[in-house]
């Protein structure tokens, strides 16, 4: 008998039934193998936690150890900062040293003048050096204190450390109390800005005024002030200025500069022989001759002017160059007036001498003179001496003018009322001629109208009435307050001449009427 074919289905679940024996069989040895290591992560595990607490500690240590090295050297640098600031200055000792002995053997004033340049900028540097050293020593000392003692009292580095950090605060300390004062004081430094003081006066008593006599008798338009200094020794008077401010030598500084360029501004003027100027009080002017007072008067006018459109103005110009750079601008006006005001004060003395003196009727001329001459410089003198500093000679300069107006008109009316007292002393004509006191009126009136004389002394009519009157009243023209005032003069000639004579009046209008 055949044997029967094998069913399809049983063979399949012969097979299924293997497949999962197989994969059971692998499933228990998956198992077996995870709990192995299962068995070796809490191994694995353990491990780790056990080095974590090890080096826990290590790592704690780590980051005190980074913090206080960030501590030290917080303290350490600005140290070596500072020994830096005085490897600087000591470097910029030596290069002054070189720079000097460069200068002394300069003697072309342009080169002189280079160098010169040279030497003040390393000065300049080598303060600004001692000023950081002196900003950054106490500082720099104070931190690094600090971080010692803590040192000290924690424990928390070596010894040698330690040891070495407080050596160094000890050297710092040392240097700051005996080096940086040295340096400022009594060392280079100081004997720089002593040569820098010579230099500075030389240098500023080699700018003279132009020969200002050539100029006498030129018209006023030709009074132009000259340039004192080239362009470089403007500068390097300028920064030497600077830096004599900068190290607390402004007012050494400002000493010499007034009285160098006072004697300069001087000089010049006595060139012009002023020796009339010696005499100013009211007493000696009236003891003068009359041709000497004239002349005197004629060359104060002139010397005046010159004065003030030459020579100040001239000193004006190189006080700004010069001093402007100084406190912001503020202390070279008052340098200028120091400087002008001696100078100034000679001329006003002069001129209160004159107008303090006798009212004697020739005077008024050069009275007039005198007004005329201060009423045109009036404006350009207010603006050399403007602002507060310039207050004073302003000042004195306007009570000149007030004086000469008062005296002025002072001398015009005792002139009439001499007239109309006959106080000529001489006996009536017997001839019918006309008196020398009248002549001597007529051809005094004549000549105050002249060009020359009739404004300002209208000018001094008007001032006087407004003074008078105040200043909000209208005084008349000066054609008519000048005309008014010469007819009360003519009046009083005439009751002068009536009465001496009752029959001069019809030989006196007709020779005196234009």
């Amino acid at each position: 008998m055949e044997p029967k074919e094998e069913d399809p289905t049983l063979a399949k679940l012969q097979s299924a039934c293997s497949d999962l024996k197989k994969l059971l069989h692998s499933s228990a040895s998956m198992e077996a193998s995870l709990e192995k290591m299962d068995k070796n992560f809490d191994t694995l595990q353990e491990t780790l936690s056990t080095a974590s607490r090890r080096v826990g500690p290590l790592q704690s240590l780590a980051i005190a150890s980074k913090a206080l090295d960030t501590r030290i050297n917080r303290a350490v640098s600005p140290a070596l900062a500072l020994l830096e600031s005085f490897k600087l200055a000591e470097s910029l000792q030596h290069k002054l040293l070189q720079l000097t002995s460069e200068l002394s053997s300069k003697d072309a004033p342009k080169k002189r003048l280079k160098a010169l340049v040279k030497y003040v900028d390393c000065v300049d540097k080598l303060n600004a050096a001692i000023n950081s050293i002196s900003l950054e020593c106490e500082p720099a000392i104070q931190k690094l204190q600090e971080v010692v003692e803590f040192l000290s009292r924690t424990r928390a580095t070596d010894q040698y450390r330690t040891h070495r950090l407080r050596e160094t605060l000890i050297t710092l300390k040392a240097l700051y109390e005996t080096e940086v004062d040295a340096m400022r004081f009594d060392g280079l430094l100081d004997e720089a800005l002593l040569n820098l003081q010579d230099e500075y006066e030389r240098i500023l008593q080699q700018l003279r005024h132009r020969n200002i006599a050539e100029l006498q008798g030129d018209v006023p338009a030709e009074m132009m002030a000259s340039d004192l200094g080239t362009e470089l020794e403007v500068e390097v008077l300028r920064r030497i200025s600077e830096t004599l401010a900068a190290n607390d030598c402004l007012d050494i500084c400002i000493d010499i500069f007034v009285k160098v360029r006072y004697r300069r501004a001087a000089k010049a003027l006595m060139r012009l022989n002023p020796d009339y100027l010696r005499t100013y009080t009211p007493e000696e002017i009236d003891n003068m001759e009359w041709d000497n007072l004239e002349t005197a008067t004629a060359l104060w006018i002139q010397h005046f002017e010159l004065a003030v459109k030459t020579v100040l103005v001239s000193e004006k110009k190189l006080c700004k160059q010069v001093l402007s750079g100084i406190m912001e601008g503020l202390i070279w006006t008052e340098c200028f007036v120091k400087i002008a005001d001696k100078i100034m004060a000679v001329f006003f003395r002069f001129g209160e001498g004159v107008a303090r003196s006798n009212k004697e009727p020739q005077k008024l001329f050069k009275l007039l003179d005198m007004f005329d001459s201060l009423e045109k410089l009036k404006t350009q003198f207010s603006e050399i001496f403007e602002g507060e500093a310039g207050a004073d000679i302003c000042l004195r300069f306007r009570e000149l003018t007030k004086l000469l107006v008062h005296s002025s008109s002072k001398v015009f009316w005792e002139f009439g009322l001499q007239i109309e007292g006959n106080q000529d002393g001489f006996p009536p004509v017997q001839d019918g001629s006309v008196p020398k006191l009248v002549r001597y009126a007529i051809n005094y009136l004549k000549y105050l109208t002249t060009e020359n004389y009739s404004a300002p002394m209208a000018k001094v009519l008007r001032t006087e009435q407004i003074w008078k009157a105040g200043v909000l009243s209208q005084p008349e023209t000066d054609e008519n307050l000048l005309k008014d005032a010469i007819s009360s003069v003519m009046e009083a000639i005439q009751r002068n001449v009536e009465s001496k004579n009752p029959d001069a009046e019809t030989k006196f209008f007709p020779m005196s009427s234009p």
